[in-house]
């Protein structure tokens, strides 16, 4: 089968976060069923993201494009092209970050900004011959804020277990002895919640002496962070890593003991299974997408830094339990491994193209 993938998401992992890991660890998982995918991407790169993504968009009216059985746009990218006349194949929007539902959380220049990239994935998912996303949730808050006339299909995000494995056997950094460590991982936009976080740091600076919290990421409310981070006097506890390597990343993972994020929305969240993957418990909020991927984790109150601290003293005091939760997750994890994944969204491409076949027909 002959792919085009459509994104203007940065295909770095220190700009384009889980959107770019997901994006790639598919493509990567349909080649190795025998797929072909091309990847569409900008070539003009612009200081204004949204403003890049329009151009990019626009361009696309005029780009010659090689024939495909079916376009992949992702998000927004690729609205464009659905129905687009002499564009071979089907046109598939696959939603990973609702951009409206992410939306809510931001304000000022960036909730414009974000109000027109919405506009435009509206268009994409109401023009695309069939809608694929990662999450229940996300599903429904397609049909909700976007009002499209189908029933959008579900295939979750993925992780190639076995790179990880041996990312994670072969890169040095066991845990830090004498310390006990809270790793987060995300950009930092207003959503994350990364303050919630830090306000819980403060509530346990007494209760866990060697606590260590470090963070890691980058974004628009890193300025705003650090300040939280002074104002409660937590600078010796908190250590920022910004823009780090993929292999910085699997240290951190390795050196923890464990994850936590409090984000009160994820369309699912590709952190929780880099974090289970490695063997460590996971503290977030119970809110959008999280519940159906952290299975065995614990699940606070969102908002609720009080809730967030307790636990992770929990799991401070209680070994036992973290290694259970981890032993559970490293199993629950393998549902979201790579090849399955990637079966399962390469059959639901046949699926959708031959019930196109079958309506022209009719």
């Amino acid at each position: 089968m002959r792919i085009r993938f459509v994104t203007s998401t940065p295909l770095e992992i220190s700009r384009g976060s889980g959107t770019f890991v997901g994006i790639t660890t598919l493509a990567n998982a349909l080649r190795a069923l025998g797929a072909e995918v091309e990847f569409i991407v900008p070539t003009l790169h612009l200081p204004i993201y949204t403003l890049q993504r329009l151009v990019f968009n626009e361009s696309l009216r005029r780009r010659k494009l090689s024939p495909a059985d079916v376009t992949v746009g992702f998000d927004m990218d690729g609205y464009t092209l659905a129905r687009s006349v002499g564009v071979s194949g089907m046109h598939i929007a696959a939603i990973k970050g609702v951009i409206a539902d992410e939306m809510r959380f931001e304000s000022g220049v960036t909730r414009a900004t974000m109000r027109i990239q919405a506009a435009c994935e509206r268009a994409h998912v109401r023009r695309a011959d069939a809608v694929i996303t990662t999450s229940t949730y996300s599903a429904g808050r397609i049909e909700t804020l976007y009002g499209v006339p189908q029933t959008p299909h579900i295939v979750p995000e993925l992780i190639d277990l076995n790179a990880w494995k041996a990312l994670f056997e072969a890169t040095p950094g066991p845990p830090v002895g004498g310390k006990f460590t809270v790793l987060s991982v995300c950009r930092f936009y207003p959503r994350k919640r990364l303050h919630v976080l830090l306000r819980a740091a403060a509530r346990l600076r007494d209760r866990i002496p060697q606590l260590e919290v470090r963070i890691v990421g980058g974004g628009p409310e890193a300025a705003r962070l650090k300040r939280i981070c002074r104002e409660e006097a937590l600078e010796s506890m908190v250590t920022w890593r910004e823009n780090i390597s993929q292999t910085e990343l699997i240290q951190e993972y390795r050196r923890c003991d464990i994850f936590c994020l409090p984000s009160v929305q994820e369309g699912f969240g590709i952190v929780f299974l880099e974090s289970m993957a490695s063997g460590k418990p996971v503290v977030a909020a119970k809110a959008a997408a999280i519940p159906e991927v952290v299975e065995h984790g614990l699940l606070v109150e969102p908002e609720n830094d009080e809730a967030l601290a307790g636990a992770i003293e929990r799991l401070y005091r209680d070994r036992g339990l973290c290694a259970a939760l981890a032993a559970a997750s490293i199993e629950s994890v393998k549902q979201f491994d790579a090849p399955m994944v990637g079966n399962t969204f390469l059959r639901k491409l046949e699926e959708l193209i031959e019930l196109s076949k079958q309506r022209r027909v009719e």
